[in-house]
């Protein structure tokens, strides 16, 4: 009993933790006072204060532009990158997959220098007068986005009956046929999981973009981390706000499909069981 207890105090302090700094933004997001400290009054002005300011909603689309871009690019590669990988054999799949896994020990500022000098480096090469910008950003992160996504793919590879594609192709079904009607369908997850990972990254990213962006783009992180210089404006709260709540009701929303997907598959299991008894 007293474990259990002890348990439960520790899960709500770890709970406590991760959750109280954002249920502290949420609530001072609708804070009638211009403070981070002193609640004075419910209101919605700096939800309409950010509806008004343009440069930050700019910023903003910005960052979507970029994270879908990036996803889907780095969730097509990474696709095709794991089932490249998994044909491999024993030596050659460990030497790729430690290559591949090196970005992802690599520190965000070592690989954020190397990108700008690489860029850089090209612009001398061609003559070029300005080439960070919203091209680089885009190349950087899918970059650093293919690692996550080939090791979200790779796991479902491995779980693949490897006889499912030869016996389509038994029945008649072509190489590339059995692949989308096979492979890809039972590896979905695996991509879904992928392209959310490699969204959020990007997104998130803040120090990779500060190393390879130009005056001419600008990412939302970029622009929060210029106003800290200053003051951070508190319709950011309020942008920070729906920013939590789109991820957390797309969370829940991909949970419950889940959720209903798995009680089909085992409904389905049950019937093809009972049918065969029958």
């Amino acid at each position: 009993m007293k474990m259990n207890a002890a348990s439960k105090i520790y899960t709500a302090l770890i709970l406590a933790f991760l959750y109280l700094p954002i249920a502290v933004l949420i609530f001072f997001s609708f804070n009638e006072a211009n403070s981070t400290s002193v609640f004075t009054g419910f209101s919605l002005q700096w939800y309409r204060e950010l509806f008004a300011d343009r440069e930050t909603l700019k910023t903003l689309y910005n960052t979507l532009i970029i994270a879908v871009l990036s996803s889907a690019i780095a969730t097509v590669i990474g696709t095709a990158a794991a089932v490249g990988i998994q044909s491999l054999g024993k030596w050659s799949k460990k030497l790729v997959m430690g290559v591949t896994n090196l970005p992802l020990m690599n520190p965000d500022i070592v690989t954020g220098v190397a990108m700008m000098l690489l860029f850089v480096f090209i612009m001398g090469l061609f003559g070029g007068t300005e080439i960070l910008g919203f091209w680089t950003i885009l190349i950087a992160h899918v970059t650093f986005n293919l690692p996550y996504v080939i090791l979200s793919v790779n796991p479902k590879l491995r779980q693949l009956d490897p006889h499912l594609v030869e016996a389509a192709q038994d029945l008649g079904c072509p190489g590339r046929k059995a692949f989308f009607k096979v492979v890809l369908p039972n590896i979905m997850p695996g991509i879904v999981t992928g392209f959310i990972m490699a969204f959020t990254l990007s997104i998130d990213d803040f120090v990779i973009s500060y190393f390879v962006s130009g005056p001419s783009f600008q990412t939302l992180p970029l622009r929060i981390y210029a106003m800290t210089k200053r003051r951070v404006e508190p319709s950011i709260n309020a942008l920070s706000t729906l920013i939590f709540v789109v991820v957390l009701v797309l969370l829940i929303i991909i949970n419950v499909r889940q959720a209903t997907d798995e009680k089909k598959l085992k409904k389905n299991i049950i019937s093809a069981k009972n049918a065969g008894t029958k």
